[in-house]
């Protein structure tokens, strides 16, 4: 029966090293929660401590209402799915697949329906005699995803399971994944630093950075209204501008450093005039039009449907430490392809725009939820 997870202060240190400072967050039962960020953050370390696999210095894990701070790994009825896969070679695909239900004691009868349901489910019925040598990667993949669900976990945990997979069978697996753990309905934690397979999967998504959740909300939310300049930029590409609040008139607007002035209505009582921020604007925000910002074209890739390119504005304007100030030009509606070398006027969309403090650490749009 699928858990919700309580992670209440939780400290991880090794020796004189604190990894995770103290964490806080609850998991819903049955749903796809990923914890997203870059390596080192304490991604793979929290997923440990729920495995029971790393101890915890403070604070308490529960599935429902039952601490399992000193419950034995293998008492927590925890299912596993690696990115090695951790299958076994001399096995068949059925065989691995039967492997925890025979620790289990289960009936034969009992065991072959359970095991012919899940080969179904992960739609690997037709290679069940064969041993894993014989398999493609994300056949192999499938194979131990069955074997992590079959024995009907309390918790599913999936920790980079998708690394070792080129990237159509990436995109393959993913869907697969979402869809088998939707049809059996396991509350499932899923480790990535893969910001595009976060998105497409996540019930919520987690975005941590030194040992700490910058923000917890539902994908489209993180993309859209980040809670800070890390999330902004972790999770896709945002271009970061210097700006100012001006207030007049009982309104409100954000102006950009060469003086483009773009009306809000959405800031929060925080925004007050004069005071400095980082504007925010994804790639894919800005149109061509006859005002806005002032910037040459410094490079441009050809992507299929969209065009990419890279800009070049006055040094004042933009914040520094970027590796690229990005327009991405969507063909099905582009009026103007533009060349190397070329002076464009862009302009931002002001109901995407995103506005953070002069330091980074906060969004001070009124919509935006640090947890959702």
């Amino acid at each position: 029966m699928s858990v919700e997870i309580h992670i209440d202060n939780v400290i991880k240190r090794y020796g004189d090293l604190t990894i995770i400072p103290g964490l806080a967050e609850d998991i819903k039962n049955g749903e796809l929660f990923t914890l997203l960020g870059p390596s080192g953050c304490g991604k793979t370390t929290l997923l440990r401590m729920i495995a029971g696999f790393n101890s915890i210095e403070g604070g308490e894990i529960r599935f429902n209402d039952q601490v399992i701070n000193d419950l034995p790994a293998h008492k927590r009825n925890i299912g596993m799915v690696f990115q090695s896969y951790a299958i076994f070679p001399h096995l068949t695909v059925r065989q691995n697949v039967e492997y925890g239900l025979k620790l289990r004691n289960l009936s034969k009868d009992e065991m072959k329906k359970k095991v012919d349901e899940i080969l179904d489910v992960v739609k690997i019925t037709e290679y069940q005699d064969r041993l894993p040598e014989r398999l493609s990667g994300g056949q192999q993949q499938r194979v131990a995803l069955a074997r992590a669900i079959v024995i009907h976990p309390s918790v599913l945990l999936m920790d980079e399971p998708l690394s070792n997979l080129d990237a159509k069978l990436r995109i393959e697996m993913r869907s697969a994944i979402r869809d088998v753990q939707k049809q059996v309905g396991i509350t499932t934690v899923y480790v990535t630093h893969d910001q595009e397979e976060a998105l497409s999967i996540s019930d919520r998504i987690a975005v941590m950075k030194q040992g700490e959740i910058q923000q917890t909300a539902r994908p489209h939310t993180v993309y859209t209204r980040p809670y800070n300049v890390f999330v902004s930029t972790f999770i896709g590409h945002s271009n970061l501008f210097r700006g100012r609040i001006q207030s007049a008139g009982g309104s409100r607007s954000v102006v950009f450093a060469d003086g483009w002035t773009v009306p809000m209505d959405n800031l929060s009582d925080e925004a007050a005039d004069g005071m400095e921020v980082v504007i925010s604007v994804r790639p894919e925000e800005f149109s061509i039009q006859p005002e806005g910002l002032r910037c040459q074209v410094r490079t441009k890739v050809f992507l299929g449907k969209y065009i990419n390119y890279s800009l070049e504005f006055p040094e004042e304007m933009i914040t520094p430490g970027q590796p690229s100030i990005e327009f991405s030009q969507d063909l099905g509606h582009a009026e103007q392809v533009l060349e190397v070398g070329d002076t464009v006027t862009l302009r931002p969309n002001p109901a995407k725009i995103n506005v953070f403090t002069a330091d980074g650490s906060r969004n001070i749009l009124r919509d935006v939820v640090r947890h959702e």
